[in-house]
Protein backbone atom coordinates (compact mmCIF):
# COMPACT_ATOMS: atom_id res chain seq x y z
CA UNK A 1 0.00 0.00 0.00
CA UNK A 2 2.68 2.54 -0.77
CA UNK A 3 1.80 5.93 -1.97
CA UNK A 4 0.17 5.47 -5.40
CA UNK A 5 1.00 7.67 -8.20
CA UNK A 6 -1.57 8.19 -10.89
CA UNK A 7 -0.06 9.83 -14.17
CA UNK A 8 -2.97 11.50 -15.29
CA UNK A 9 -3.71 13.86 -11.90
CA UNK A 10 -1.57 16.25 -13.51
CA UNK A 11 -3.20 16.55 -16.29
CA UNK A 12 -6.88 16.42 -14.89
CA UNK A 13 -5.95 19.19 -12.52
CA UNK A 14 -4.19 21.34 -15.29
CA UNK A 15 -7.71 21.05 -17.18
CA UNK A 16 -9.52 21.53 -14.24
CA UNK A 17 -7.93 25.12 -13.54
CA UNK A 18 -8.03 26.19 -17.25
CA UNK A 19 -11.44 25.33 -17.35
CA UNK A 20 -12.29 27.06 -13.94
CA UNK A 21 -9.94 29.83 -15.28
CA UNK A 22 -11.83 30.15 -18.18
CA UNK A 23 -15.57 30.61 -16.83
CA UNK A 24 -13.67 33.19 -14.63
CA UNK A 25 -12.22 34.70 -16.76
CA UNK A 26 -15.62 35.32 -19.02
CA UNK A 27 -17.66 36.03 -16.00
CA UNK A 28 -15.22 39.40 -15.31
CA UNK A 29 -14.91 40.33 -18.99
CA UNK A 30 -19.26 39.88 -19.15
CA UNK A 31 -19.60 41.64 -15.36
CA UNK A 32 -16.96 44.75 -16.93
CA UNK A 33 -19.49 44.93 -20.11
CA UNK A 34 -22.29 44.97 -18.17
CA UNK A 35 -20.83 47.88 -15.66
CA UNK A 36 -20.04 49.43 -19.25
CA UNK A 37 -23.05 49.45 -20.95
CA UNK A 38 -24.83 50.84 -17.72
CA UNK A 39 -22.31 53.39 -16.96
CA UNK A 40 -22.56 54.32 -21.25
CA UNK A 41 -26.48 54.39 -20.64
CA UNK A 42 -26.59 56.48 -17.03
CA UNK A 43 -25.81 60.05 -18.46
CA UNK A 44 -28.89 59.68 -20.11
CA UNK A 45 -31.06 58.68 -17.11
CA UNK A 46 -33.08 61.00 -14.95
CA UNK A 47 -31.76 61.05 -12.06
CA UNK A 48 -28.70 59.37 -12.50
CA UNK A 49 -26.26 57.69 -10.65
CA UNK A 50 -23.04 60.31 -10.03
CA UNK A 51 -20.18 57.57 -10.64
CA UNK A 52 -22.26 55.96 -13.36
CA UNK A 53 -22.68 58.86 -15.26
CA UNK A 54 -19.28 59.57 -14.40
CA UNK A 55 -17.43 56.53 -16.02
CA UNK A 56 -19.77 57.09 -18.86
CA UNK A 57 -18.63 60.30 -20.00
CA UNK A 58 -15.04 59.31 -19.46
CA UNK A 59 -15.69 56.18 -21.96
CA UNK A 60 -17.54 59.11 -24.37
CA UNK A 61 -14.16 61.21 -23.88
CA UNK A 62 -12.06 57.88 -24.65
CA UNK A 63 -14.02 57.38 -27.79
CA UNK A 64 -13.88 60.73 -29.11
CA UNK A 65 -10.29 61.02 -28.21
CA UNK A 66 -10.03 57.24 -30.65
CA UNK A 67 -12.48 59.00 -33.42
CA UNK A 68 -10.27 62.14 -33.58
CA UNK A 69 -6.86 60.21 -34.36
CA UNK A 70 -8.43 59.38 -37.39
CA UNK A 71 -9.53 63.10 -37.90
CA UNK A 72 -6.30 64.45 -37.28
CA UNK A 73 -3.54 61.70 -36.17
CA UNK A 74 -0.78 63.85 -35.27
CA UNK A 75 -0.16 66.17 -31.91
CA UNK A 76 -0.53 69.79 -32.39
CA UNK A 77 1.89 70.48 -30.13
CA UNK A 78 5.44 68.71 -30.61
CA UNK A 79 7.57 69.70 -27.66
CA UNK A 80 6.77 66.85 -25.26
CA UNK A 81 6.81 69.18 -21.91
CA UNK A 82 3.83 71.48 -24.09
CA UNK A 83 2.16 68.15 -24.58
CA UNK A 84 1.96 67.28 -20.89
CA UNK A 85 1.53 71.09 -20.05
CA UNK A 86 -1.85 70.44 -22.59
CA UNK A 87 -2.52 67.28 -21.07
CA UNK A 88 -2.81 69.40 -17.57
CA UNK A 89 -4.15 72.31 -18.62
CA UNK A 90 -6.69 71.80 -21.56
CA UNK A 91 -8.95 69.46 -19.47
CA UNK A 92 -9.37 72.30 -17.03
CA UNK A 93 -10.22 75.11 -19.75
CA UNK A 94 -12.41 73.01 -21.09
CA UNK A 95 -14.13 72.31 -17.96
CA UNK A 96 -14.25 75.76 -17.10
CA UNK A 97 -15.65 76.59 -20.48
CA UNK A 98 -18.40 73.89 -20.64
CA UNK A 99 -19.34 74.83 -16.84
CA UNK A 100 -20.20 78.61 -18.14
CA UNK A 101 -22.29 77.59 -20.71
CA UNK A 102 -23.83 75.79 -18.26
CA UNK A 103 -24.36 78.89 -16.38
CA UNK A 104 -25.45 80.42 -19.08
CA UNK A 105 -28.30 77.72 -20.02
CA UNK A 106 -29.49 78.11 -16.84
CA UNK A 107 -30.13 81.76 -16.81
CA UNK A 108 -31.61 81.57 -20.24
CA UNK A 109 -33.78 78.59 -18.69
CA UNK A 110 -32.71 76.21 -21.11
CA UNK A 111 -32.03 72.31 -20.14
CA UNK A 112 -28.87 72.09 -18.44
CA UNK A 113 -26.88 69.12 -19.22
CA UNK A 114 -24.88 67.11 -17.11
CA UNK A 115 -21.95 68.05 -19.31
CA UNK A 116 -22.67 71.54 -18.63
CA UNK A 117 -21.20 70.97 -15.16
CA UNK A 118 -17.12 71.62 -14.88
CA UNK A 119 -16.66 67.68 -13.54
CA UNK A 120 -18.35 66.08 -15.75
CA UNK A 121 -16.81 68.00 -18.41
CA UNK A 122 -13.57 67.76 -17.18
CA UNK A 123 -13.33 64.33 -16.80
CA UNK A 124 -14.57 63.80 -20.32
CA UNK A 125 -11.88 65.97 -21.84
CA UNK A 126 -9.16 64.53 -19.50
CA UNK A 127 -9.98 61.40 -21.18
CA UNK A 128 -9.71 62.59 -24.81
CA UNK A 129 -6.49 64.46 -23.86
CA UNK A 130 -4.96 61.33 -22.39
CA UNK A 131 -5.64 59.11 -25.77
CA UNK A 132 -4.46 62.04 -27.83
CA UNK A 133 -1.18 62.06 -25.76
CA UNK A 134 -0.45 58.94 -25.73
CA UNK A 135 -1.79 57.66 -29.10
CA UNK A 136 -1.48 60.39 -31.45
CA UNK A 137 2.06 60.26 -33.72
Amino acid sequence: MGNQFNPRAPAMLEFLLQLIGEGLLQLVLEALAELGFHSLAEPFRRPPNPWLAALGYALFGLLAGFISLFIVESHFLREKPLQILNLIVTPVLVGFAMAQIGAWRARRGDAVLRIDRFAYAYLFALAFAIVRFLCAK
